[in-house]
């Protein structure tokens, strides 16, 4: 494997998968596509050379398969359910980039294992913009080896890659990582709501938070990009906000861990899934805030 070029399948090119399948292609190793959604495939900078969701011929000529995917289930989904794993073959590294439960992370690295295939588990952040402009972060689970052995595929879209330990540990930080970040997210909004109802300029709030030790990814982009400036595009659901912290919530209670502002942030997203906004973009919980707390 280590010696052979990367050819490459990307199993979905949705918001993510899209920005991830044209670096991989720009480098040269993309193989293949599957997405069941085919009017994505026309937003794929494609040629003639893809195969495009043909199970048989482009998993059997892929030596990496990268799922982005919603979660580990569609991952089962797609291997076992019509028996697709039969046309992969063994010492194939298939990359898992979905966000899920680490304990269903470690069962199907176990179960690929029984069949020689390796395993990855990354969590990933940056953003649907930095998967198009291959600078995503990834937090890796798994053998340094095998890591080591799809670098030069993973460094076509990611600026930067960070072994976190054994397999299960890149899914875990990824929600761990996400807890805070939309912990982060609601403080912030809470702030700047406060603020602007004593009369300051969120504008001004703001500028203040990214002078200051308030300043976070939020303030210097969230605020600006997506908010302030009334676009409401930060291209993530609701509903995807409250997966992810139900289930690190629950990772983490089950282990008998306390995350009460975790489990704050869950119950605030629950309300708006409730209130019927799982499926608006999650800037948009800006301007629902004070009802959602109110619940």
């Amino acid at each position: 494997m280590t010696t052979m070029k990367p050819s490459v399948s990307v199993i979905g090119i949705g918001q993510m998968g899209l920005g991830i399948a044209n670096n991989i292609q720009n480098a040269g190793y993309l193989n293949s596509i599957f997405e069941i959604n085919t009017s994505l495939l026309n937003q794929l900078e494609n040629d003639n050379d893809v195969i495009v969701n043909n199970p048989k011929l482009g998993l059997i000529s892929s030596n990496i398969l990268i799922f982005v995917v919603p979660s580990t289930q569609q991952i089962r989904d797609f291997l076992f359910s019509a028996d697709w794993i039969d046309n992969i073959e063994e010492n194939t590294i298939i990359i898992d980039l979905t966000t899920s439960n680490p304990d269903e992370t470690k069962k199907l690295s176990k179960e690929l294992s029984k069949r020689k295939i390796n395993y990855i588990d990354c969590g990933m952040t940056g953003g649907a913009q930095g998967a198009e402009k291959g600078t995503l972060t990834l937090m890796m689970g798994g053998k340094k080896n095998i890591i080591k052995s799809v670098t030069p595929v993973l460094e076509s879209f990611t600026n930067r890659l960070i072994h976190v330990g054994i397999t299960g540990s890149g899914h875990a930080l990824k929600l761990i990582h996400n807890m805070v970040t939309h912990t982060i997210f609601l403080a912030t909004v809470e702030g700047v709501i406060g603020a602007k109802k004593l009369g300051i300029d969120p504008e001004v709030v703001i500028d203040v938070f990214n002078s200051g030790n308030a300043r976070s990814y939020i303030s210097e982009s969230r605020f600006p990009n997506h908010i302030l400036s009334e676009k409401w595009d930060a291209r993530s659901r609701v509903s995807n906000l409250f997966k992810d912290l139900s289930m690190v919530t629950n990772l983490l209670n089950d282990n008998e861990i306390g995350c009460p502002y975790g489990e704050l942030t869950t119950d605030i997203l629950k309300n708006a899934v409730s209130e019927g906004l799982a499926e608006v973009d999650f800037s948009l919980l800006y301007n629902e805030y004070e009802k959602l707390i109110d619940k």
